[in-house]
């Protein structure tokens, strides 16, 4: 298996694939995410695909097995946090036909090897509550939390 940049090409199986990440969200928290929606369409990945800052990986050689949204952060003279590049995770998925195959580890390396070219000193991302077969992965892969989002509901 091949991990790669996207091309265009890529662009309906990363929909799918973006429509079982919103699934997954919507089953845990059907209060926030929409059961029929996908976070990019069609014009939105073609856009992306041209932003040097918004690298995207995909696994798969013919099919898209699973991909990586990225995103270059940084912070530079913040009055508050000390300068630093980031790699963000914006979105990691692999499809669910194909789990269970190391693609998911594949693809978290090769992230960790763009950041390191990149001359990123953390990649960091977000996983939503209740996801805990995301957080399971993350903190096998050596990922800790840096910080929590907390709510309460005022209905």
């Amino acid at each position: 298996m091949t991990i790669r940049f996207a091309t265009r090409e890529d662009i309906p199986g990363m929909i799918k694939l973006l429509k079982q990440v919103g699934g997954v969200h919507h089953d845990i928290r059907p209060d926030l995410f929409r059961g029929d929606a996908q976070k990019y369409d069609a014009p939105a990945l073609e856009a992306l695909l041209e932003d040097k800052n918004r690298p995207i990986l995909i696994a798969g050689d013919t099919q898209v097995m699973g991909y990586a949204f990225c995103i270059l952060r940084n912070v530079e003279n913040d009055s508050v946090l000390c300068d630093r590049r980031e790699l963000y995770i914006d979105d990691l998925c692999v499809d669910e036909s194909c789990r269970g195959q190391g693609i998911a580890t594949a693809l978290y390396q090769e992230v960790l090897a763009l950041a390191r070219k990149r001359h990123c000193q953390t990649v960091t991302l977000n996983v939503w509550c209740g996801n805990d077969s995301a957080m399971a992965f993350y903190e096998k892969m050596g990922m800790k939390p840096q910080k929590i989002g907390m709510e309460v509901s005022v209905c």
